[in-house]
């Protein structure tokens, strides 16, 4: 494809320079570690957190005469990432050896894949948090090995190398520079992760760094050709990837005003400062020498089980999405929060099931969801249970209790764990529905406030008033339909 067929930022995403309107080009190299027990070309386990060179095996050492064995189960899920990410698979792959320096690399050179990727042109759809939904094209996945860790800060004169990284399964996503914005960028990714998940193919941790970005930034005047472009390396926060693509724009952008040139470099961003800066000067592809890996034949896929691999998919987010509002007759919005990931998706149905879907989900994305944000939690450590909260939804449904008595229960389950039927059979807390208590109530206070009565029949918005008077009088437990009812009645309104 052409720069033409490039997506065209809308006016509100340009970046006003002293100037005039800048444009934002991202491109995003995700790199992937592929959910696998073992590693690419090895044996060894790949079980994060274990014990510094523990999990090294004679391959992933570089020990002379050790021969790199390619692990199927890798190549399975990188065809099922490009499946599911309407990518073509090519059947026909090759391995290379991309030659570099590093102390954490004990081979001298990656194993990886250059002109031959496994997974070829792709294209997801992409939504922000305004709403905006937007196309981002896959050019490629190549499938890599990882390299170890360096770790500078256990002594102040030596480096402390952790093999236990090196040899892991990577698939590199790289993308189109489709991206007009930072926060396009995080979406991106934040819809790329949600994929992976759902697959199975990568845990998305982006803390355990299972889940990384490298952010390629340059801005252009709109309409002109793109720009010298910046890698930001290693980035691990979808909140980070925005901050550094803005920031690291706007620095091309006074750069460039100033009269001056951007450089071609790699960078590292700073979350502390909100700034990037150089970390070297960026490599092309002729710099690390890239020759066919010797080792490893090329690797040659069967249709039928690529075929095979497809029929296998689940059930993606965007499918998952358009059935919640179709079956629950759910907003996009709430229909793409719930689906946004497996887990967030089966509590939901789990609530929903047999009950009034569009009340499940505004419990589950808004009352659990905001109540886990405010303690910190994740959902699978939610004190309240998909089942639980599904019972707290049926006594609302049986007219037993009413909204803000089950608003009440809800904070005392989040407390103690315990069923809404248990807490509210203990606290005597089943709504009143005897319309005999309700005109009671009615009855005193229009005893008490005469005034008010006539206040009403003259004014209307005061009928306000009475149903919390009623409401106050019985301790919020009266039905609140038949309170408007009764006080419609007794008050001739």
């Amino acid at each position: 494809m052409t720069e033409l067929d490039v997506r065209r930022a809308r006016d509100d995403q340009m970046l006003n320079g002293a100037s005039g309107p800048w444009e934002i080009i991202i491109g995003l190299e995700v790199h992937a570690q592929v959910t696998s027990q073992a590693k690419l070309f090895s044996g060894a386990a790949t079980t994060y957190g274990a014990e510094p060179n523990s999990q090294v095996s004679f391959v992933d050492a570089a020990m002379p005469g050790m021969l790199p064995v390619l692990n199927g189960r890798c190549v399975e899920q990188a065809v099922r990432t490009g499946l599911g990410l309407n990518a073509h698979i090519h059947l026909w792959s090759r391995f290379d050896r991309k030659n570099y320096f590093y102390p954490d690399l004990p081979q001298g050179y990656q194993i990886s894949q250059f002109k031959d990727p496994i997974v070829g042109e792709g294209a997801i759809e992409v939504e922000t948090e305004d709403g905006e939904v937007f196309t981002a094209r896959i050019e490629r996945i190549h499938l890599e090995q990882d390299a170890g860790k360096s770790i500078h800060d256990l002594s102040p004169n030596e480096t402390y190398v952790d093999l236990n990284r090196s040899g892991v399964a990577l698939m590199e996503i790289v993308s189109r520079p489709d991206m007009r914005s930072g926060a396009e960028a995080g979406a991106y990714v934040k819809k790329l992760r949600a994929i992976l998940r759902a697959l199975g193919t990568c845990d998305g941790n982006m803390e355990e760094g299972s889940l990384r970005a490298d952010v390629n930034v340059s801005v252009r005047r709109p309409g002109e050709p793109f720009g010298t472009r910046c890698e930001i390396k290693n980035v691990n926060s979808l909140r980070f990837i925005a901050q550094a693509a803005e920031y690291e724009a706007r620095r091309q952008i006074e750069i460039l005003e100033g009269g001056g040139k951007i450089a071609q470099e790699t960078r590292l961003y700073n979350s502390v400062t909100g700034e990037t800066r150089a970390l070297r000067s960026k490599e092309d592809a002729p710099d690390y020498r890239y020759f066919p890996d010797p080792d490893l034949l090329p690797l040659v896929l069967d249709p039928a089980w690529v075929e095979s691999i497809r029929a296998s998919l689940p059930e993606l987010p965007d499918a998952k999405r358009q059935r919640f509002q179709a079956a629950y007759g759910l907003s996009r919005y709430d229909a793409g929060v719930l689906s946004a990931d497996g887990e967030s998706a089966l509590f939901f149905e789990t609530v929903a099931a047999g009950r009034d879907g569009k009340l499940a989900a505004n419990w589950v994305s808004q009352e659990l969801f905001g109540a886990l944000n405010k303690r910190g939690l994740e959902l699978a450590d939610s004190p309240v249970s998909a089942a639980q909260l599904g019972g707290l939804l049926d006594l609302i449904a049986s007219d037993a209790i009413n909204g803000k008595i089950a608003k009440d229960v809800f904070g005392k389950m989040l407390e103690s764990g315990e069923s809404a039927a248990d807490i509210v059979a203990r606290e005597g807390l089943q709504q009143i529905t005897d319309t005999g208590a309700i005109e009671a109530a009615i009855a005193a206070l229009m005893t008490a406030h005469p005034d008010k009565v006539l206040e009403v029949r003259e004014k209307p918005k005061a009928f306000g008033w009475w149903v919390g008077q009623v409401m106050k009088a019985m301790a919020g437990r009266a039905n609140p339909a038949a309170v408007n009812d009764l006080l419609k009645a007794k008050l001739g309104l």
